[in-house]
């Protein structure tokens, strides 16, 4: 929404808002975190594992998604939807079950969703319709968590993160392809005059299928050993999509490289999982394979690749962007086997948060240099 003051004024790409936003976010939420789990600093919006979940997928990636697919914002939305979004992230550590914490909670999720879900109805094809629901649906969850707040060791909380997780890993999977196909295919097409796989349409619309059927399953435990044939098949299917593109055909393209490791991690993750549903027990710490390794590693890079585009330079000579997806593949590996470490568990999960904390912090630093140079939009 904009005024007739603010037409003709540059507007503000989401991306220069919420990015930097979400990246300083996820580096100081884990640290903090850990602080209030074991070391009994008061964080209310932190007080809980499941707690924690509901920050970073409902507070750091609503963000992400905001800022990648809002557009420009003018008028009201400019100010508006940040100031929703920084009420709630800072209100909730200190009042985490006051009123109007929990309404800039939901009003921000409630906006989001009326900004997003429409855009995508009218798309011709139905898996690329799947955007409308999808979003529409973590906004939905979103809301729904904030009754978490509200009862204290709640069985809905955790239930509902799993549950979460589960639909945001296919929205990864599926915009994580957006993304990676015509990248690759531009590369290949300019150095080597090929044509890569591409989309992969038959592939995407199995993984679809599989992926969205498996969040309505795995998270309950009468289910999970059902789910467990179709998170395999998925994953595999995630690895083989991955192996078509080609990634040594990408060496000289440490960007891609980086894209790809995090896709790689959704593959790895599901395979992960199966021994877990199996058994018909809760994903619990297997879920760090999506949120720490695929989300920081696809997430970053997709965030940093946008906001160098946008500033008219190439990816590929953004020389963190490879370090970046390793630091973030370190945080995963150390969080997955803290717990089995013994002794050491709580020195690896500190090491695990500050190498996820140190990469958003160096992403931070990126995204507002890379802003600087970008130039600005008129409003509509």
């Amino acid at each position: 929404m904009s005024t007739k003051a603010d037409r003709g004024r540059p507007a503000t790409p989401a991306w220069r808002l919420f990015f930097p936003l979400a990246a300083l976010h996820a580096a100081i939420t884990v640290p903090l975190s850990l602080a209030a789990f074991y070391h009994g600093l008061p964080l209310g919006l932190l007080s809980s594992p499941a707690a924690h979940g509901r920050e970073l997928l409902f507070g750091f990636a609503l963000a992400v998604i905001a800022g990648y697919l809002l557009g420009p914002l003018s008028g009201v939305w400019r100010l508006g939807l940040p100031a929703l979004w920084l009420a709630a992230r800072g209100g909730g550590l200190l009042w985490p079950t006051a009123l109007p914490v929990l309404l800039a909670d939901g009003l921000f999720a409630a906006l989001l969703a009326w900004r997003l879900v429409p855009r995508f109805r009218a798309a011709k094809k139905w898996r690329n319709r799947l955007l409308s629901p999808l979003l529409g649906l973590l906004c939905l969850l979103a809301i729904a968590s904030l009754a978490g707040r509200l009862v204290q060791h709640g069985m809905l909380t955790p239930a509902l993160m799993r549950h979460a997780v589960l639909w945001l890993v296919l929205l990864m999977t599926f915009m994580g392809g957006r993304v990676l196909a015509p990248a690759i295919n531009g590369h290949l097409m300019s150095s080597r005059r090929q044509v890569g796989a591409g989309v992969q349409p038959r592939l995407e619309a199995a993984l679809i299928v599989l992926l969205g059927v498996t969040p309505l399953l795995a998270p309950w435990s009468a289910t999970a050993s059902l789910a467990a044939p179709l998170t395999a098949t998925a994953g595999l299917l995630v690895l083989w999509r991955l192996w078509r593109w080609r990634p040594w055909a990408c060496r000289q393209r440490p960007d891609l490289l980086g894209l790809l490791l995090g896709y790689a991690w959704l593959g790895f993750g599901l395979l992960l999982a199966v021994r877990v549903l199996w058994l018909g027990q809760p994903l619990g710490g297997v879920l760090h394979a999506f949120t720490v390794g695929a989300l920081g590693t696809l997430a970053s890079g997709i965030m940093l690749r946008q906001a160098i585009l946008r500033a008219k330079g190439r990816p590929e000579r953004e020389p963190l962007l490879l370090p970046l997806a390793l630091l973030f593949s370190l945080a995963a590996v150390l969080r997955l086997v803290a717990f089995a470490a013994g002794e050491a568990w709580l020195l690896l999960l500190w090491g695990s948060a500050l190498a996820w904390s140190l990469a958003w912090g160096v992403v931070a630093w990126r995204l507002l240099a890379w802003s600087r140079r970008a130039p600005a939009r008129r409003a509509d």
